[in-house]
């Protein structure tokens, strides 16, 4: 039987305007150390974050998110950050900052596979099928 490893994960936040401090739920973020595993899984419905901002930066935002996704994957297109190991990686990711993408504090969790959590947890908190 397989073990169970630890993980963390962060919910991925669109917060159109950070002095208001609403947000729309986007993707997850998850580390699993003894799995050697960090990725990423976003939905952008573009419709829908309109209806929420009208003025949100489409283009913009899918650079941030084009970034992060880069960070996760780490290597060299992902800039210095990328060079660091995938625990400060995580940790860089999930840190406080006021930008138009945010992440929840990070949570922790048991799992058998990490791929497999990550899509759970994307179903379950993000919540839209593509």
């Amino acid at each position: 039987m397989q073990g169970k490893y630890s993980f963390e994960y962060a919910v991925v936040r669109v917060v159109p305007h950070v002095e208001r401090e609403e947000f729309f739920n986007a993707g997850i973020v998850l580390y699993c150390p003894d799995q050697k595993f960090l990725d990423t899984r976003f939905q952008m419905h573009e419709d829908m974050l309109r209806v929420f901002c009208d003025k949100l930066d489409i283009a913009g935002l899918k650079e941030h998110i084009a970034a992060f996704e880069r960070v996760c994957k780490g290597g060299k297109d992902a800039g210095q950050i990328g060079k660091l190991p995938i625990a400060e990686r995580f940790r860089w990711l999930t840190s406080p900052r006021s930008t138009v993408l945010q992440t929840s504090i990070p949570h922790p969790g048991l799992c058998d596979d990490a791929r497999e959590m990550l899509e759970h947890l994307f179903e379950q908190l993000v919540g839209r099928k593509d």
